[in-house]
């Protein structure tokens, strides 16, 4: 099974409804990774203080050394991001040394508990095709349609080597192939 991007806004806000009613942090995870393309192996172990300033102002630029390729990554957080971040820091007691994701266990989430969790929304919201990789492409999908098929600049932030690589991990070639075969009917 191929994991897919989720191509329909009104999923992505049920399953975030769904999420963030379970626990605040869940709803959270989800719009992290769908607001920074990031790989859920880089936002599980995120602190509060690689977001904030010791006088809790946002930092111009969340930076951090991916995990799976060891470069850095610069990213500025958007408004629906800095929104949620506000939302949830609000309503939980922490300091700039907590995670941002924090598990019950300590330290925090894991990527299998984050797996079964965001599995479990898309599920009940009838998302097929879903893994911790649909936010990631999920970003990469909807960045491609909104940025007017900028496919180099999105190749660049996800460090692909090449366009096509990058259109089929968001999905772009199925949904072309899809729309071919709708094109000629007997």
């Amino acid at each position: 099974m191929t994991v897919e991007p989720i191509r329909d806004k009104h999923k992505i806000k049920q399953i975030y409804y769904y999420l963030k009613g379970k626990d605040l942090k869940y709803g959270l995870m989800l719009k992290f990774g769908l607001n920074t393309g990031l790989r859920i192996s880089d936002i599980l172990p995120l602190k509060i203080k690689d977001i904030f300033t010791v006088s809790w102002e946002y930092k111009d630029y969340l930076i951090l050394n991916e995990k799976k390729t060891g470069k850095e990554k610069k990213i500025k957080l958007n408004n629906a991001i800095r929104k949620e971040i506000n939302n949830y820091v609000k309503q939980r007691n922490v300091v700039l040394e907590s995670y941002l994701f924090p598990s019950r266990k300590g330290g925090h989430i894991k990527r299998i508990q984050a797996y079964r969790v965001l599995k479990e929304g898309a599920n009940i919201c009838g998302i097929e095709n879903f893994g911790t990789h649909s936010l990631r492409k999920t970003w990469g999908y909807w960045t491609y349609k909104m940025s007017k098929y900028n496919i180099g600049l999105i190749m660049d932030t996800f460090n692909h080597s090449s366009q096509y690589i990058t259109l089929r991990y968001i999905g772009i070639n199925q949904d072309q192939k899809d729309e071919l075969y709708s094109l000629v009917q007997f």
